[in-house]
């Protein structure tokens, strides 16, 4: 029995097979992915999870047999391997040098026509492509997504577990904690009127494991948070989930640039050995995002000491009250008056009421605002942008986050309509000292950026009480190609300065204890300094296998309103249900 066991995982599959296995015997299972009739002898591509190798059927009855496939049929084959006729050779395919003569043919399961093409070049909308996902995992565009992930994720265990760190599962049904996103809640059957939530992430379990002594902790963890979707965001994800005692910043860094050392070159990108630090407020002002995408130039230039001496009055208010920044497009000013249109209808959506251009060209000067600033002052704002003849300044003023987030985006933009991103270039970077807290203006309150458990930087701390927002948090992002992989922090482990930092958010001490009283306890039996990062490993996936949605990698996800088309969830339950939880929908 052991010896049929060991014949059966022995089993090659179908994609795997090389020159090598000329002579050989094999047992291989699959689908038919295309049957061809070519001079009396059956022709039949058989597909599995690692590809396809093509298989000869030119005798009868297997030849008959064979003709009666159809598209996605389930079959056994047994045969022999042999190499391809030299001009038949198919060098695109890795198992193009071979094919395998059949000796046996056995149908395991007949298939409809199915409702789209089994191929990578697929015509059908992604929503048909959900609603039968399993037919689309089949397609090797998709399979390959899949089994990246796994070489991803089995090198990243690996590398933990040499680093000295532990896996540890943590729950998954906890208490709400409502700092940030939206939790899914669960109602307890046995607890009337009381509620799990679905962790959007293992925060304080891991930091209670440093309590705990257990040193250095990781999790491929799901965490689940009810927020709008997009195309790098799911309602429930996989991070990977880290946290160590006794560590500094540099630590961490140190640990993440040697983890991405050794999965980025599965795929041929090798990261630096260090990663370059930039400062999140000079983040800001260069590139108008605290997640800046570096391949390439575009930076933002300041405008502010040109605005509030010229005679445009929007400029000038801009300028008082807030901020005026621009950025420089080589060759720009050949833009047409409908691409400047699109420019400054682009960042709308951000709050920005528009945009102001300025160019120079053979003609002379000119921009919207020519009336009010004249030659010369159209002039100013070129020489203080440093645009040359034939270039084009953009300039948005307003509050702050308006005019960083308008043209963050718009610097986007144009590098992709410019054909500024380069193809085969990676960027890597450390985003460091964010701000701790940020003022809101509609509650009138100050809010963690990052979380409440994340330590202030120790020299902004006499001011954390008389200018919370000055003070900057020992918080770090690691960044690629402008592109987030992941986020962490040194924390709190002092119950003083976390006291400290709850009094600034607006959360006392009953609330303190009512919420995070558990982990507040622990920290007074010996908490040691400790630290930690989450990465987004569907998104570090997408990354790296050169995919521009997360759904690309996951086996079955959501779709952007959060719904699985596959299962038809969430859906309604019928009345018995709800009673027994004690709930009653109005």
């Amino acid at each position: 029995m052991a010896e049929a066991r060991c014949g059966l995982w022995a089993r090659p599959f179908c994609g795997q097979l090389r020159a090598a296995d000329a002579g050989r015997r094999v047992e291989l299972a699959g689908w038919v992915r295309r049957r061809r009739d070519l001079g009396g002898i059956i022709f039949v591509d058989l597909r599995d999870r690692e590809g396809w190798v093509q298989v000869l059927f030119p005798e009868e009855p297997l030849k008959s047999q064979a003709a009666s496939l159809s598209h996605e049929d389930v079959v056994r084959v047994v045969g022999t391997v042999r190499p391809r006729p030299a001009d038949m050779v198919n060098r695109e395919l890795p198992t193009g040098e071979i094919e395998v003569l059949a000796e046996e043919l056995e149908v395991l399961s007949t298939a409809h026509v199915p409702p789209f093409v089994v191929e990578d070049q697929v015509n059908a909308s992604e929503e048909l492509r959900l609603r039968y996902r399993y037919l689309d995992l089949r397609r090797p565009e998709m399979t390959r997504g899949l089994l990246l992930r796994d070489r991803i994720t089995f090198a990243i265990r690996q590398y933990f577990h040499e680093m000295g760190f532990v896996e540890v599962e943590t729950p998954i049904l906890t208490r709400s904690t409502p700092e940030g996103a939206r939790d899914f809640l669960v109602p307890s059957r046995l607890s009337r009127g009381a509620f799990y939530a679905l962790p959007q992430s293992p925060q304080l379990f891991k930091q209670l494991l440093q309590v705990a002594g257990l040193g250095r902790y990781v999790q491929i963890a799901r965490c689940f948070r009810d927020e709008d979707l997009r195309a790098d965001r799911q309602p429930e994800f996989t991070q990977i989930d880290v946290e160590a005692s006794f560590v500094q910043e540099e630590d961490i860094y140190t640990l993440i640039e040697g983890l991405f050392a050794r999965i980025f070159p599965l795929v041929g990108i090798h990261p630096p050995e260090r990663f370059p630090r930039l400062a999140w407020s000079e983040a800001m002002e260069r590139f108008g995002s605290d997640r800046p995408d570096t391949r390439f130039g575009l930076e933002l230039v300041e405008l502010g000491a040109v605005s509030a001496t010229c005679s445009f009055e929007p400029l000038q208010r801009a300028a008082a009250q807030g901020r005026v920044k621009g950025l420089v497009v080589p060759g720009g000013a050949a833009f047409s008056r409908k691409q400047l249109d699109e420019l400054s209808e682009a960042v709308k959506p951000f709050g920005a009421p528009g945009l102001l251009w300025f160019r120079k060209t053979a003609e002379g000067y000119a921009s919207p605002a020519k009336r009010a600033l004249g030659e010369e002052g159209v002039a100013a704002f070129l020489a203080a942008a440093g645009a040359g003849e034939g270039d084009l300044l953009v300039a948005v003023g307003g509050p702050p986050k308006v005019v960083f987030a308008a043209l963050g985006a718009l610097r986007l933009q144009l590098a992709r309509q410019l054909g500024l991103l380069p193809a085969h270039r990676h960027d890597f970077l450390w985003v460091t000292d964010f701000p701790l807290l940020e003022w809101d203006e509609e509650t009138r309150r100050y809010y963690a950026c990052h979380h409440p458990f994340t330590s202030p930087h120790p020299s902004d701390l006499e001011r954390l009480e008389s200018d919370p927002a000055s003070v900057r948090a020992r918080a770090y992002d690691v960044v690629m190609d402008g592109v987030e992989l992941g986020g962490g922090s040194i924390r709190i482990h002092d119950p003083e300065l976390q006291r400290r930092v709850f009094s600034v958010l607006g959360i006392g001490e009953e609330e303190a204890r009512r919420k995070f009283g558990f982990l507040l306890e622990a920290f007074r039996y010996g908490a040691p300094p400790h630290g930690g990062i989450a990465l987004g490993l569907d998104r570090l996936v997408m990354l790296m296998a050169g995919r521009e949605s997360i759904r690309d990698v996951i086996a079955f996800p959501k779709t952007t309103a959060g719904n699985c088309l596959l299962t038809d969830a969430p859906n309604t339950v019928d009345e018995a249900q709800l009673a027994e939880l004690h709930l009653r929908l109005t």
